[in-house]
């Protein structure tokens, strides 16, 4: 009856690891012993983050476009020559986009949900005999899909495809689950409220008074996704399927 929320040892994933919540997750995962593999678009910063964790334990950056098929299958390509076995992926890479309904371009459409949603099932796909192979009835390995609570409440924000994006996510996360939990395969998903980062820029300066309008009176930090997905990738989660664990302090609640 130990261990139940170690995941030391595993092999991990991050897409969109270089900043905001996908750098959380990773640092959480390195620090409890996880190799880390993260990617981003952006060497430069991606290699900085890589840095940076690489004193906390195990991180590796390897560049990449998954907003594009072609980025998609050179990153897993360059994934499974290095790794037979993957035991946790986390898809986290994201784009958002705003701009009033009646000035909304298909190309802020597009964007978003090349990234957001089709990137998400086709590296997965890309991924499965590695993760199917990393897994087994008792420790199945895990994917993780980062939605947002803007696919479960109404945004106060012109993103629109950002939103149609996430509820997408969630529901992706449930189809899928159903499919490939049979095959040693778990999924769930995180939606999380707000977070300070890149993302979030828009509201930078706000913290306070997004706080105070929460039930939980805070905004989100490290320890509370980067510990949310090690619990979904521990032995501690292994029941818990297709699931999205709304992580928002209280908002979705509080929006009733």
């Amino acid at each position: 009856m130990n261990n139940f929320f170690s995941v030391a040892g595993k092999i991990a994933v991050v897409t969109g690891g270089s900043s905001g919540i996908g750098a959380m997750i990773a640092r959480g995962f390195v620090e409890n012993g996880v190799k880390t593999y993260i990617t981003s678009r952006k060497l430069e910063q991606l290699e900085q983050t890589a840095a940076k964790l690489s004193g906390l334990g195990e991180c590796i950056a390897i560049q990449s476009d998954l907003s594009t098929m072609a980025g998609v299958d050179a990153f897993a390509e360059e994934m499974l020559k290095r790794e037979p076995k993957i035991d946790i992926l986390i898809n986290n890479a994201g784009a958002a986009w705003g701009a009033p309904v009646e000035e909304f371009p298909e190309s802020g459409w597009d964007k978003v949900m090349d990234l957001n949603v089709k990137s998400i099932f086709f590296l997965s796909q890309r991924l499965l005999p590695a993760l199917r192979s990393a897994g087994d009835a008792n420790e199945p390995s895990r994917i993780v899909n980062i939605a947002s609570v803007n696919g479960l409440t109404h945004p106060h924000m012109n993103n629109y495809s950002y939103s149609a994006s996430k509820a997408a996510v969630i529901q992706l996360t449930r189809h899928m689950a159903a499919d490939i939990r049979p095959t040693n395969v778990n999924i769930n998903g995180i939606a999380p409220g707000f977070f300070p980062s890149k993302m979030t820029k828009q509201l930078q300066g706000h913290e306070q008074e997004i706080a105070d309008s929460l039930p939980a009176r805070k905004v989100g930090e490290l320890a509370d996704v980067a510990g949310t997905a090690i619990y979904l990738c521990s032995r501690a989660s292994n029941y818990v399927c297709g699931h999205t664990v709304v992580l928002d302090g209280g908002q979705v609640a509080n929006a009733g």
